[in-house]
């Protein structure tokens, strides 16, 4: 009988845990960030969940939405500081990202990247995954999405 009782209280704890730790995931704030609501896109900047925000892939354009002159040094310039915009925006700092990934038209180009790349992003660097994609949005030559997480 105090075997089972025991038990029984060992099981309400399990289940007490599980539903408190479930209750707080329910609970996380989902908020959209959209530098520029009015261009019709299906889609936000970035959403943050909790204290994480995810970064939709961005392109290397500039403030009137046309892509940056010059080919991928500038492009690359151009995409991470949209990035930073969305940082920004949703009050997170370039030193909060953990993750990116680089799309590009060319791989060939990936030196000229990760050199501009290398120079913008804090140490320690967020983990990458780099990759040639057969096509990009508007003939860009790249796109970077990232994850953020926000330090408590």
């Amino acid at each position: 009988m105090k075997m089972q009782s025991k038990m029984f209280r060992f099981v309400m704890l399990v289940v007490v845990v599980l539903v408190s730790g479930l209750a707080g995931l329910r609970g996380q704030e989902r908020k959209a960030v959209n530098l520029a609501p009015d261009r019709g896109l299906p889609f936000s900047d970035g959403i943050v969940a909790g204290n994480t925000l995810y970064v939709a892939g961005q392109e290397g354009t500039d403030a009137s939405g046309k892509l940056a002159a010059g080919g991928i040094g500038p492009e690359t310039t151009a995409a991470l500081d949209n990035i930073q915009k969305v940082l920004k925006a949703a009050g997170f700092e370039v030193k909060d990202v953990v993750s990116v990934t680089v799309y590009l038209a060319d791989i060939r180009e990936f030196p000229d990247m990760n050199k501009i790349y290398k120079s913008a992003m804090p140490d320690p660097k967020p983990a990458r995954a780099t990759i040639q994609a057969a096509a990009l949005v508007n003939n860009a030559r790249i796109e970077i999405s990232a994850i953020a997480v926000r330090q408590k």
